[in-house]
């Protein structure tokens, strides 16, 4: 029982990740700081609905639908959809209406509802259409460029972008990375000195701000239901 995830990386420029999930007998899960918006597309009780995902700036609870299946494409970061404004999703969700099992409507035209492995396809008629859009000031700045604007104007384009501003974006994938260390086996002690952390409490504080989860509990997989794709610790 549980949530059971499938996660691959992308190579589209506008795509991060593409997933699937389905849930079986969980009610409610713990969701993760979140950096990005995403589309989520899930089917429960012969129903279809579709929404738009926004970042998440601290870990909480949020129901689960039982027996559901879910497809969801983690667009990259500082990409965000026309017509459903930024501030609306951030800490949250909106739910796209008139869903059916073949399409959806965003931007006031209507889509075909994608599967895994036509995601990317779906976002590229997205952009063409001008549905999906990106500030190119924040590619520059994740690449460790400096664009040519002031230290104000950079940190208010890259958070009219992103929902969050640099530091916190820093923090949540750092955490969301540590997370993904210690369910994989490494030790706290490890993942202090790979990512940077200033000691274990340190590391501990922020994984329970971002991720929910102590680092105990992420190296034995417990504490319920998690909306974060991990791996599976490996022994010798």
């Amino acid at each position: 029982m549980g949530l059971r995830f499938t996660t691959r990386l992308s190579d589209s420029p506008w795509v991060d990740a593409v997933w699937t999930c389905t849930s079986d007998r969980v009610g409610e899960m713990t969701s993760v700081a979140a950096t990005r918006c995403g589309l989520i597309f899930w089917e429960c009780d012969g129903r279809y609905h579709a929404g738009v995902t926004g970042p998440e700036t601290a870990t909480g609870t949020a129901p689960v639908p039982e027996d559901a299946t879910f497809v969801g494409i983690e667009l990259a970061i500082g990409t965000s959809l026309r017509g459903v404004p930024l501030p609306s999703v951030v800490d949250g969700a909106v739910e796209l209406p008139d869903t059916t099992r073949r399409s959806f409507r965003i931007a006031g035209s209507r889509w075909e509802r994608p599967g895994p492995d036509d995601a990317e396809a779906l976002v590229e008629r997205l952009v063409l259409d001008g549905a999906v859009v990106r500030d190119p000031i924040v590619d520059e700045v994740l690449r460790g460029g400096r664009p040519e604007v002031s230290d104000r104007t950079l940190e208010r384009r890259f958070r009219a972008a992103t929902g969050l501003t640099r530091g916190a974006v820093r923090q949540i994938e750092r955490a969301r990375e540590a997370a993904h260390l210690l369910a994989a086996g490494k030790t706290a002690a490890d993942v202090v000195a790979s990512l940077g952390y200033f000691d274990q409490p340190h590391l501990a504080r922020a994984l329970r701000r971002y991720v929910g989860r102590t680092a105990t509990q992420l190296h034995e997989g417990s504490g319920g239901a998690l909306a974060l794709d991990l791996p599976q610790a490996t022994t010798s």
